[in-house]
């Protein structure tokens, strides 16, 4: 059975946009999108222009979208953000949480910034809260932080007898400090040893994965990381190689993870955040302001279990899991 997740608006409104350079729009509104990977593997995008067509903009129609792909080299972003900057682009799209949305917001206080990331964007200092984000940038967060202690209480319940557990992780990623926090501190809640592997391209993958054999982990959490996520095809063929039963972060919907294999997919929508995050850029271009526009948060996470990756690994899975997830597949 399927359960599709939703996002509820926070309520509240910000003070008086304070900022009107962009405010005289062209006929044909341009919008940058600044992705953290590339034109080839970006599954979301498809959903950006779903809400901006519900907004009532189609690209190539009354909409011009230029695009701006750092191919996984988060250094890239800056330069990314700053040529958009230049282009004078009536907003930007920023995705990629922790890595991309800093970067647009350090190149412009002036056009409005809508973002579709795994962060809290009241810590890293993005919005000064989330009811009224203010400033120049507002957007939909998945909560990523708060899912992954969730995350790992999932995998302790389907593997209780794995006392380590690995957690894969990109260190270029700028979230990823404050993921290994969260991470660490639900282990120690569990009585369980987290074990750290990195990686920065998919060359690290397999040396990752040998690693975490060595090392005894009986269980693996993916970060949630934009170049990782998209990945998870490979990583699902490496972990059943491997027989090491992981839980990811989705990618375009719940289920991504788990149907190419993988032992469970817990999180948001990520496609239904990018969705809403194109509505709000079309209400921005129709004079909305952004810190008007609260940041959105799932009201709902699924989960997802592949009952025949279960059965391969030999693991049974507990009734209160089969009984509290959104899908079994079989």
């Amino acid at each position: 059975m399927r359960r599709r997740g939703f996002i509820t608006l926070l309520g509240g409104v910000a003070s008086a946009w304070p900022l009107a350079a962009w405010a005289q729009q062209p006929t044909t509104p341009v919008i940058g999108a600044i992705q953290v990977g590339t034109a080839a593997d970006d599954v979301y995008l498809p959903a950006l222009r779903e809400g901006l067509r519900d907004a009532g903009y189609v690209e190539g129609r009354n909409l011009v979208i230029e695009y701006r792909f750092a191919e996984n080299h988060y250094d890239r972003l800056p330069a990314l953000a700053a040529d958009l900057v230049r282009r004078q682009v009536a907003v930007i799209f920023a995705s990629g949480g922790g890595v991309a949305v800093p970067a647009a917001k350090a190149a412009t206080t002036t056009i409005p910034i809508v973002f579709a990331g795994g962060f809290d964007p009241v810590q890293s200092g993005i919005v000064s809260s989330l009811n009224r984000p203010g400033g120049n940038v507002t957007g939909v967060g998945f909560a990523a932080n708060i899912a992954d202690s969730k995350r790992l209480g999932l995998l302790h319940a389907m593997v209780p007898g794995a006392t380590v557990i690995g957690a894969l992780m990109n260190p270029n990623n700028a979230n990823s400090e404050t993921e290994l926090r969260v991470l660490n501190e639900a282990a120690r809640a569990l009585g369980l040893k987290l074990q750290v592997v990195n990686a920065r391209s998919e060359g690290d993958f397999e040396p990752a994965f040998a690693s975490l054999i060595r090392q005894g982990a009986g269980g693996l959490i993916v970060e949630g990381d934009a170049f990782l996520s998209r990945r998870y095809e490979q990583l699902a063929a490496l972990a059943a190689r491997y027989s090491i039963p992981a839980i990811f972060i989705p990618v375009a919907d719940t289920r991504a993870f788990a149907a190419a294999g993988g032992l469970m997919s817990y999180g948001a929508s990520i496609s239904t955040a990018f969705h809403q995050a194109g509505i709000y850029i079309g209400r921005i271009l129709h004079g909305e302001r952004p810190g008007d526009l609260p940041v959105l948060l799932p009201t709902k996470f699924e989960l997802v279990i592949n009952l025949k990756t279960a059965k391969a690994l030999g693991i049974e899975v507990p009734p209160a899991l089969s009984a509290v997830a959104d899908e079994v597949i079989e």
